[in-house]
């Protein structure tokens, strides 16, 4: 893990993270040894022929010297620089240190070429820009797309995701069919991509106006729609599939134009050294399945937005979480996040103590009998004792998974097992075995969950036939939930209450 360290101001100030030493304010000088000392014996030489064709031997042979190439020079000096922007998309700084999705990808690349990580956090995308025109980044990982006017500067690496433009409004207002519909004040952030798609656009759309910004963020955009300050935004689909669900009044009127690729960029010069490198760490990062994994982490349990149940979701957040929280802390102990454990009781029960299914589970946490019984819980119905034997059955079916297995891989694989039972779960990982997908990522047995519905696979199977699919939505939908409790502020929990008898 990287840690800050202080960096001389620049002009405009600029947060700087680095773990390597000090260099010059980020620039790089190349030494030439000894040709000032052959500068200061001119005068020496040129006495004599001799002399004379000596020096212009040495120089000449200088002269030849091949500076070293920008991957040398990372390497020698054992620090990759990586400007990126401060966003929930790319970079930021979390509960457990620094994240965010171009952050890991970049710590991934600079293992991979065994130097250390250096970050500079901009929130100006032109500075992004800059600090690669420039040379004070080797490269930009900052979820830049891919466009036309970038390319005439910038060399882009193999492409990692893909995103479409989103024009934003909030929810109840009259939505816009076109741009011709667009009435009210229309804001974008200045550089960006969003700014090529609307010149381009304006050629259909004559009358089509908008104002530029770099003094805010496109989640300071988005917002400023919620707000009522402006009335639409653009903003990238990636980025409202994380916004979305703790912001569910902002609503998508149409996408702006076909797909798009996002990328690192390169400043683009002769040397390709770096950017070939990238290049072959994609090609190894795809084959081992590495960048699928990433991509899952941040984004697979998000592909689907649901406005009603967002909306109540974050109501119930202010409603009725506040009567649990202390539980679910008490019931976290060291171990656990007690913020999960609240996703699994809104997922199980929706935070309602009395909750009963129609197969006879029960309570906040929606307990069987025989879990019950096992965890020690005498009534279910007790959001106490629900809570705490929610969060010790967790325990127990986490304690199952084998230990070669990391986070987060670990808990889903713990939740899928608390759903479905660890005996399916532990079915669906030899099926995937069984076909060179790997057992111990969640993104490749999430695939084969839903295979034990069907006769044809679980006839296969030790524990036969489940409802597969069933905890590959259960773990989906807890992740969400978590992930709009992690970007929440609380305040102390308040005092619980006395619940009746089951």
């Amino acid at each position: 893990m990287i840690s800050p360290k202080a960096v001389p101001p620049r002009c405009p100030p600029r947060l700087q993270y680095s773990a390597g030493p000090a260099h010059n304010n980020g620039y790089y000088k190349i030494e030439r040894p000894g040709f000032d000392s052959i500068l200061s014996s001119y005068s020496t030489f040129r006495r004599s022929l001799s002399g004379l064709l000596g020096l212009l031997l040495v120089v000449l042979l200088g002269a030849c010297e091949t500076p070293p190439s920008q991957l040398e020079r990372i390497r020698d000096e054992g620090v990759l620089r990586v400007v990126t922007r401060n966003s929930p998309t790319t970079f930021y700084v979390g509960a457990e240190g620094f994240t965010g999705f171009e952050y890991d990808l970049a710590a991934l690349f600079a293992e991979y070429l065994d130097v250390e990580l250096e970050i500079l956090a901009e929130d100006d995308l032109a500075r992004v820009l800059d600090a690669i025109y420039q040379g004070e980044a080797d490269m930009a990982a900052a979820g830049l797309t891919i466009t036309r006017e970038r390319q005439k500067r910038l060399k882009f690496g193999p492409p990692y995701q893909e995103i479409t433009q989103k024009l934003v409004y909030q929810q109840g207002e009259t939505r816009p069919r076109d741009l011709s519909q667009l009435e009210g004040e229309f804001k974008v952030i200045a550089n960006s991509s969003h700014v090529e798609a609307l010149r381009q656009l304006q050629q259909d759309y004559q009358d089509l106006l908008w104002n530029e910004t770099s003094e805010f963020s496109s989640e300071e955009l988005l917002q400023k729609v919620l707000d009522g300050e402006i009335r639409y935004t653009i903003a990238d689909s990636h980025e409202l599939e994380l916004i979305r669900p703790f912001q569910p009044e902002l609503a998508v009127a149409f996408s702006l134009a076909d797909p798009e690729q996002l990328a690192w960029a390169f400043v683009n010069n002769n040397d390709d050294s770096l950017y070939a490198e990238a290049i072959r760490f994609f090609g190894e990062l795809r084959s081992s399945g590495a960048l699928d994994e990433l991509v899952e982490r941040y984004y697979g349990h998000i592909d689907k937005f649901d406005y009603v149940g967002s909306r109540q979701f974050v109501r119930d957040i202010s409603r009725k979480l506040p009567e649990y929280q202390a539980h679910f802390m008490e019931a976290a102990g060291e171990d656990l996040d007690w913020r999960l454990l609240a996703a699994m009781s809104y997922q199980e029960s929706h935070w309602n103590p009395r909750a009963v299914s129609p197969t006879g589970v029960r309570g906040l946490m929606m307990l069987t009998q025989s879990t019950a019984k096992m965890m020690g819980v005498t009534n279910r119905m007790d959001p106490e004792q629900s809570i705490i034997g929610g969060a010790a059955y967790l325990r127990r079916v986490k304690g199952k998974i084998p230990e070669r297995i990391g986070e987060p891989d670990r808990t889903w694989f713990a939740l899928a097992s608390y759903n479905v039972g660890f005996g399916h779960l532990e079915d669906a990982r030899i099926l995937a075995a069984a076909e060179n997908a790997n057992p111990d990522k969640w993104v490749d047995v999430k695939q084969y969950l839903p295979r034990l519905r069907q006769k044809r696979w679980y006839s296969k199977t030790r524990f036969g036939y489940a409802r597969g699919d069933e905890p590959v939505g259960y773990v989906d939908n807890i992740r969400r939930y978590h992930d709009v409790l992690k970007r929440m502020d609380f305040e102390a929990p308040e005092a619980p209450a006395e619940q009746a008898g089951e």
